[in-house]
């Protein structure tokens, strides 16, 4: 069982890992040891709620396709375990991301005091800038 949140679980198996070679430099070893996780997440399989489901669909990220599957290539690490953990952290991320639901913004006006600290720096600044001119004497 992987824990998104409080409330929210997803069973290990409808995860899909997989260990690949890992990209870049790495000396003797990087040709021989699948150390890079290469992870799959199919959203509309998955057991999640259809709230939860539309909310991750919807969610602009390039790392999730037009068919609903997540993927996420982690190789941060040298070794498979801690890319594994890194990996299903960044789907944690990933989703806990897409679920949060933005509180809308409430528009309110600019106080009194606000208005009078930004004409004092108004005229300050102007000030400043009419001392540059030419020196007449």
């Amino acid at each position: 069982m992987f824990r998104i949140n409080r409330t929210l679980i997803i069973p290990l198996a409808e995860i899909e890992m997989t260990a690949i070679r890992s990209q870049g430099a790495g000396g003797q070893n990087v040709n021989k040891v699948a150390t890079a996780i290469h992870l799959r997440f199919d959203i509309p399989a998955s057991s999640l709620p259809e709230a939860v489901k539309t909310r991750l669909m919807a969610h602009a990220d390039r790392r999730i396709s037009r068919e609903g599957v997540v993927v996420i290539k982690a190789q941060r690490y040298r070794t498979q375990e801690k890319n594994r953990e890194d990996g299903l952290l960044r789907l944690q991320e990933l989703i806990k991301k897409a679920i949060r639901v933005e509180k809308p913004r409430k528009a309110t006006r600019p106080s009194k005091s606000s208005k009078e600290k930004r004409m004092d720096e108004k005229t300050q600044r102007s000030r400043v800038k009419g001392l540059r001119g030419k020196v007449t004497e």
